[in-house]
Order: structure tokens, then C-alpha cells, then sequence
């Protein structure tokens, strides 16, 4: 019998109706799977918040100024903002890199320097990063999670802080699904229709100027630092084989980039929330994967990884703790 028929049997066997655990029930297989083994564990989970400013962001494409992302990593340092409320309430460590903010954080805040470059250049002139720069930010990425696993985690998720970040997000979207850029750009943090209309205006027009050839040039043409950072720490996370807690249509930006470069990468991804921006279901349905929760936000930091945590802890201690139909005496359905 396979590990998959022995935790299929294992989840089947519990006592309940067939089935009636519904998604945890999937979710429990897969974290089973992922780990080897019939008794899986949720270790020091951590969530890493990449932050980083757009050149991009000059053209007008957010109705927030620039200042905003610098401004809303103080209020990380502070514990105030929701991924902090979230991550406490969930128990997940969590940690705040500066990968390209164009501001220069006081070396007593707890931000972990790890400035590539002090924000993207504006795609309407010329590519996001150089190749170089791509690589240094998906390193940063790659470290963090090293730096977790050293320390004994086996989930992680990641979030972003950068004004504009929805642009490169849909590019790249666009990039690898192949869909309309009108379904892959939304209102981002609150655009109206009428600058709706232009942000994607301006995005087709940056599409049509480049032409990559590779998922590591689409990221560096299209990406930004905090994207690229993302991208290298799910990749480092498969390479640690844990469990990848997605969050929104950043971060699903993101890991679809990871999957482009190293497709097994999806196995170890658990997609925690269907977010309210415009193509972000469609981006999931392209990956083929149905998210564990709807509540309309579109918020990014990666608080859907923090809100969906506790769902995890629950596929995982229900294939643990509760009882089996012979254990308990309980007779099965014929």
C-alpha cells in the first residue's frame, strides 16, 4: 500500500462520515504527502515580509504615494498592521526584510537590511531589474527561508510591502497564463474605473516594449525586488521540502513565477485565500488549485496566509488526535 492509500485509509477511518471533513480532509493528504509521512507536524511556522518601492509607481499607477511603503514597514517594526495582529493570533514568527525600499530604516528597528537597490526602475523606460539585481533579490529570498529552516521550521509563507506592486504582478500574469492584460489588472489599493483604464493602458503598452525569453528575464523585465525575493524563497522552500503557505495576487504572482522556473514547486503550496483583485481567481484557475478561503480581501502583507494558518493546524491535528472508528468502538458504514 502507497503512503497516499495509507493516508487516504488513515482520513477515511476517523470517526465521521465519509468525506464530511470536506477541504481538511485534502489538506491533510497533501501536508501527509509532502512530509513522508502518516503523522504530520506544523514546526515553527514563519511568515516573511519582503518590502520594496516601484519605479513604476511615478507613472500614477496607485492612488498611495511611494512614502506609503516605507511608512507601513514602521508600522510592521510597531506590531500595528494586520499581518502582525494575524501572525501573533496564529503564532507564526514573523520577520520584515527591506529588499529595495527607496528609505533608509534606522539599524535598532527590527528590519533585516537586505537592500538590493533602492526600488525597481520604471518599466515604461527600461526593464525592473537587471539580471544581477534579479538574482541578488531572489537570493534574499532564498537565505530567509534557509535561515527558517535552520532554525527547525517546516511552514512558511510570505507576503509583500511596495506601493505599485500590482503592476508587475499582472505583467507577469499576463507573461505566463497568456490571458488579456483588461483581465489580469484590477483596482489594486482603490483605483476607480477611469484610472483602471489607463494603469492597463500603460501596461500593455510596457508589455509590447520587451520581449524575454526565459521565466528569470520575465521576472527581472516585469518583477520587482520584493517579487523576485518572493520567487526565491518558494523555491528555496521546495528545496527544504516545506510546507509554502500562498497568500494573495502578489503572492500567487510570485509562486507562479517559482513554478514557471521549477514546476514541482506546486506540490508544496497550500493557496490560502482567493483574493478580491481582479485576476487573481483566474491566475489560480490557470494553476488548477482551489483556494481555502473567499473573504474578499485584497489587503497583501500576506495576511491570508496568517488567517488560513489555523485551517492548516487543523488538517493536521484532526489526522493526529482524533479517533479512529475501531479505537472508539464506533461502528463503520457497510
Amino acid at each position: 500500500m502507497t503512503l497516499k492509500d495509507q493516508l487516504q485509509h488513515k482520513i477515511d477511518n476517523k470517526t465521521k462520515p465519509l468525506g464530511s471533513l470536506g477541504m481538511l480532509e485534502n489538506l491533510a493528504l497533501q501536508i501527509g504527502l509532502v512530509q513522508n509521512t502518516l503523522s504530520p507536524k506544523i514546526e515553527k511556522p514563519a511568515h516573511l515580509v519582503f518590502a520594496a518601492d516601484h519605479g513604476l509607481a511615478d507613472e500614477g499607477i496607485s492612488p498611495y504615494p511611494k512614502d506609503v511603503t516605507w511608512q507601513m514597514v514602521m508600522n510592521f517594526c510597531a506590531g500595528g498592521a494586520s499581518i502582525n495582529v494575524f501572525c501573533r493570533q496564529s503564532e507564526m514568527e514573523l520577520k520584515v526584510y527591506d529588499v529595495g525600499v527607496d528609505y533608509n530604516f534606522a539599524e535598532e528597528l527590527p528590519v533585516i537590511n537586505a537592500k538590493v537597490a533602492n526600488g525597481s526602475r520604471n518599466m515604461r523606460r527600461e526593464p525592473a531589474m537587471t539580471t544581477e539585481e534579479c538574482k541578488a533579490a531572489m537570493e534574499v529570498g532564498a537565505k530567509a527561508v534557509r535561515d527558517q529552516a535552520a532554525k527547525g521550521c517546516n511552514t512558511i509563507g510570505c507576503g509583500e510591502m511596495g506601493i505599485g506592486n500590482t503592476s508587475p504582478s499582472s505583467l507577469l500574469m499576463h507573461k505566463f497564463t497568456g490571458l488579456s492584460m483588461e483581465d489580469c489588472t484590477g483596482r489594486g489599493s482603490g483605483l476607480g474605473d477611469e484610472q483602471v483604464d489607463r494603469k492597463t493602458r500603460i501596461l500593455k503598452e510596457i508589455a509590447k516594449k520587451y520581449n524575454p525569453a526565459t521565466p528569470d528575464e520575465v521576472l527581472a523585465t516585469f518583477g520587482g525586488l520584493e517579487i523576485a525575493a518572493m520567487t526565491g524563497a518558494y523555491l528555496e522552500a521546495k528545496k527544504q521540502n516545506m510546507l509554502i503557505l500562498i497568500d494573495g495576487f502578489i503572492a500567487t504572482a510570485a509562486v507562479l513565477t517559482a513554478i514557471e522556473i521549477e514546476p514541482e514547486v506546486k506540490g508544496n503550496c497550500i493557496f490560502c485565500h482567493s483574493s478580491d483583485e481582479k485576476g487573481h481567481r483566474l491566475m489560480l484557475e490557470h494553476l488548477g488549485v482551489k483556494p481555502l478561503l473567499q473573504l474578499g480581501m485584497r489587503l497583501g502583507e500576506g495576511t491570508g496566509v496568517a488567517v488560513a494558518m489555523p485551517l492548516v493546524k487543523s488538517a493536521v491535528n484532526f489526522l493526529n488526535e482524533m479517533s479512529s472508528m475501531e479505537d472508539a468502538g464506533v461502528s463503520n458504514k457497510d
